[in-house]
């Protein structure tokens, strides 16, 4: 540098300097009206790009604004947008504060309003019931998740978020197969996948990215009601609620790297364009390889949204999520299904924990889009519409296999296949929420309809047996190449064959307020099923129609505070005709079967203590699938709808905040699932589910930040999971017990106004532990991660 660029450079340094001295400070609080501090609302100045973020304490400060007159704005879901007009002059540091009350709500906002001294708990969330109600008003269980408490904990995948949800555990990874290649979770004794986004259809064949994640809402219990039944379980549902835009200009990038080569790099930008306008986009890469041999995964995830305000009355939301990813899977192994199990200990599992018996050039891709378009019209100060368009779609493109279990107690045959496959979903629906009285009783409803479209497409190449493994010597005798695989595969494509799907469906639900202490809710869905179940079956079902209602009823003993609740829930899946004929195999014909029913019963009570500080519930439930497809016990050619499986359980869960700064998440599930009426020969009959999981579930995460003073900002973290064995093959011809586990979690932090450094480790004990659905997977050991975000 020579000495003309070293002045310039010093006299820019000291005007930048004088500048910014004169310049002036405006500081100050946001309370409610009974003066409990709001965090995370936001603060900003009209016309200027300048604002600031409430901390715990509600306090906000807002530097270098240059001399003159504003308008400041404090706004944020769940709450009336408030302004003040200051005029600061050089130098000059104003203070002024906000007394907010809450607002009607904004249904363009369909995120959480969780303004309380407990930094977890989410009082209540749109998407649960498709109308505004308080978790206490609520006769449903649910476990929201936030996007904070993702970020305490430095989460990278969607298993890891799952952890602090009640009674929930994964029974499989991602697959990456078409169809269903998404993760499987076990909630009340069913598998159930995460396929809802805003309350809609969205389907997945690989692993979320949670970059765009407000909230997960887990809600228990069959919905049928309200959802349908094409995308959820009759143990309840997964769905995510993603970032939307708001009036500030604010950003966050953010860095994560870890074991096994765990690189992550993150960016949420949101931009107000006018008063009317704004724009918001996340995004994501990542990479990591497996803890074993072989196998990694890579990902870029893009997610803009974009909110345009047209009037007081008409807004428009247009959520979007663009995920390419790539993965190298380890091969699930099967144990037998059919013959006499001969596998009886964990230790050869164990032997071969790090052992993927795959190769690092058999990758299989999982492009996918979710496109939603909504609109929101308040109809009068009573009524309000709500059209959403959605579409998604999901491809699978390249290799997947499986280990199936040989029959001989040490080895396993692989099977691979060249799988390519597509499933598209259209969603359209629409829906009148009102909240009026009818004489002296408040109503709360909506009246919904609903079209749902599902096409599948698979292209792929049949499967063949690649080699065998055995574990007592962690041999491998499979084609391991691409090159080596496509030459198996190539004469064994199995042609294209395509599914289609259509749902027409007209639902009502509605919250009548008997006294300001009780409420009644009623809701009953009608739902016209035509189409395939699934694109490998070929007969179609024509006309299929199920009616699906819904009943709770919530009692405020101490009203706002505890509230003891019952519902009766209905779930519903749609069944293929199938061939049936009489016992000499004489009269063939196409028989149509009824919908498969679950009907669910719970008591139960919820309690929100100490402003918020202690939110808990505890329910019973009891679940009864029938007309479950069996085989005809006297006539091998024929079918009943004669099967049924019960669950039922406790579920405990609390989120606390007993002290300032510090946080408690716990939860305690207990199920009993069992097959209660089936064919014999079948082999369930009197057993658990595999698909049950472990029948005790224990999670809990307790935070401490310190709030004050010089450690300010300073955070510690401990949490785990804990469960009781799994029998992950439970039939007649054998059972396979997968070992009780403890996996413990510890975090360390700092926090300021623009800066987020942290570390987590995962697994701080290194326990081998396995997950499994009739498959035996080891889960990752114990692992690090070093995080850093910059907010802006």
């Amino acid at each position: 540098m020579n000495h003309k660029q070293l002045i310039f450079a010093f006299a820019f340094f000291l005007v930048s300097t004088l500048a910014f001295a004169q310049n002036g400070i405006i500081q100050g609080q946001v309370t409610t009206a009974d003066n409990q501090a709001l965090e995370f609302v936001n603060v900003g100045l009209k016309g200027l790009p300048k604002g600031s973020t409430t901390d715990r304490f509600g306090r906000f400060e807002i530097k270098n604004v240059p001399p003159g007159t504003y308008t400041v704005f404090a706004s944020f879901v769940g709450i009336e947008k408030q302004e003040q007009t200051i005029t600061l002059s050089s130098g000059e540091t104003v203070t002024l504060n906000f007394k907010v009350k809450e607002s009607s709500t904004d249904l363009s906002e369909v995120v959480i309003t969780d303004f309380s001294s407990n930094r977890f708990y989410s009082d209540s969330s749109f998407t649960i019931g498709k109308l505004p109600l308080k978790d206490l008003e609520n006769p449903q269980v649910y476990n929201s998740i936030s996007g904070r408490l993702l970020r305490e904990q430095v989460v990278t995948n969607m298993n890891e978020a799952m952890k602090n949800a009640t009674g929930v555990t994964r029974l499989w990874e991602s697959t990456g197969r078409g169809g269903d290649g998404a993760e499987y979770y076990s909630m009340r004794g069913f598998s159930v996948q995460p396929t809802l986004v805003n309350g809609m259809p969205n389907v997945n064949n690989g692993a979320l990215d949670p970059a765009n994640i407000e909230t997960i809402d887990v809600v228990k219990g069959p919905s049928g009601t309200l959802f349908g039944s094409a995308v959820i379980s009759y143990g309840g549902l997964i769905n995510i609620t993603t970032k939307k835009p708001f009036d500030l200009f604010k950003g966050e990038v953010g860095f994560i790297t870890g074991s096994f080569g765990l690189n992550r790099v993150t960016a949420d930008v949101n931009v107000p364009i006018s008063e009317s306008t704004a724009v918001r986009i996340n995004s994501a890469f990542q990479s990591q390889n497996t803890f074993q041999d072989a196998g990694n995964r890579s990902s870029f995830f893009f997610a803009p949204s974009f909110k345009f305000k047209a009037s007081e009355r008409l807004t428009f939301l247009i959520n979007t999520e663009f995920l390419e990813s790539k993965s190298i899977n380890a091969p699930m192994i099967f144990l037998n299904r059919n013959a006499a199990l001969k596998f009886d200990r964990i230790d050869p599992f164990l032997d071969n924990y790090e052992k993927s018996f795959t190769g690092n050039e058999l990758s299989i891709r999982n492009p996918s889009y979710g496109i939603q378009a909504q609109a929101l019209y308040k109809l009068s100060p009573f009524w309000t519409s709500q059209t959403v368009l959605s579409r998604s779609s999901t491809k699978t493109d390249g290799y997947y296999q499986y280990l199936f279990d040989g029959g001989d107690g040490d080895s396993f045959t692989r099977f691979i296949s060249d799988r390519s496959g597509q499933t598209i979903t259209t969603d359209i629906q629409q829906n009148f929420i009102g909240d009026f009285n009818l004489g002296q009783f408040r109503n709360r409803m909506v009246v919904g309809f609903d079209y749902y479209d599902q096409s599948i497409f698979n292209g792929s190449t049949g499967w063949v047996a690649n080699g065998s493994v055995k574990l007592s010597e962690g041999s491998d005798t499979g084609v391991l190449t691409q090159a080596g695989v496509d030459d198996l595969l190539k004469n064994s494509f199995e042609g294209n064959s395509t599914g289609k799907s259509t749902v027409l469906s007209a639902y009502v639900s509605d919250i009548i307020n008997l006294r300001s202490n009780l409420s009644v809710m009623a809701s009953l869905r009608a739902d016209r099923f035509e189409g395939k179940t699934d694109y490998w079956i070929e007969e179609e079902v024509k006309s299929q129609t199920a009616l699906s209602p819904k009943i709770g009823v919530v009692y405020q003993p101490i009203q706002d505070k505890v509230s003891v609740f019952a519902n009766y829930m209905n779930g519903f899946v749609n069944v293929a005709p199938r061939t049936v004929a009489n016992v000499d195999g004489s009269n063939p014909r196409l028989q149509a079967f009824d919908p498969e029913q679950a009907n669910q019963f719970e008591l139960g009570v919820k309690a929100n203590l100490l402003k918020d500080r202690l939110a808990a519930t505890a329910s019973y439930y009891d679940i009864r699938v029938k007309n479950r497809l069996i085989n005809d016990p006297e006539n091998i050619n024929n079918t009943l709808q004669a099967g049924e499986v019960e669950s039922k359980g406790f579920e405990f869960s609390l989120v606390a905040s007993p002290i300032e700064g510090m946080s408690v998440i716990a939860g305690y599930s207990n199920n009993s699932a069992q097959v209660t009426k089936d064919n014999p020969v079948n082999g369930y009959l009197g057993l658990r589910p595999e698909e049950a999981g472990p029948e005790e579930l224990v999670n809990f995460w307790l935070s401490y930040s310190i709030p004050s003073g010089g450690l300010k900002g300073f955070g510690v973290g401990f949490g785990g999971n804990a469960a009781s064995e799994h029998l992950t093959l439970n039939r007649s011809n054998g059972t396979f017990t997968l070992p009780a586990y403890e996996v413990f979690n510890a975090a360390i932090s700092y926090t300021s106004s623009q800066y987020l450094l942290s570390l987590k480790v995962n697994n701080l004990t290194n326990e081998r532990y396995f997950s499994g659905w009739s498959t035996v997977t080891p889960q990752a050991p114990r692992t690090l991660a070093i995080g850093f975000n910059y907010r802006f």
